[in-house]
């Protein structure tokens, strides 16, 4: 059976992608990976960042697979329920 993503999963990532980000969808891969990989270049430097994240609807835990890959994942990863929690996560905005 195909992974469905969250409803608000196509908001987050136009509104990502509205603010300069580039993103990967990631839903369909399965086995606890999170939904997305975003990346972004911050400063006039452009140092390039990327981040995980799980998109879930407000009020919404991880489920199946989900809280064992982020518990053994050793790089960063983070659940959002908007874009503006990415932003904020990116430091992109306060």
């Amino acid at each position: 059976m195909a992974k469905r993503s969250d409803r608000n999963q196509a908001e987050i990532v136009a509104a990502l992608r509205a603010r300069g980000c580039s993103v990967q969808d990631l839903h369909t891969v399965g086995k606890g990976c999170p939904d997305i990989v975003v990346g972004y270049g911050l400063g006039r430097a452009l140092v390039r960042y990327n981040w995980l994240f799980e998109i879930k609807m407000p009020g919404a835990k991880l489920t199946g697979s989900e809280p064992e890959w982020h518990a053994a994942w050793r790089g960063q990863v983070a659940v959002i329920h908007s874009a503006e929690e990415a932003l904020r996560i990116m430091g992109v905005i306060e």
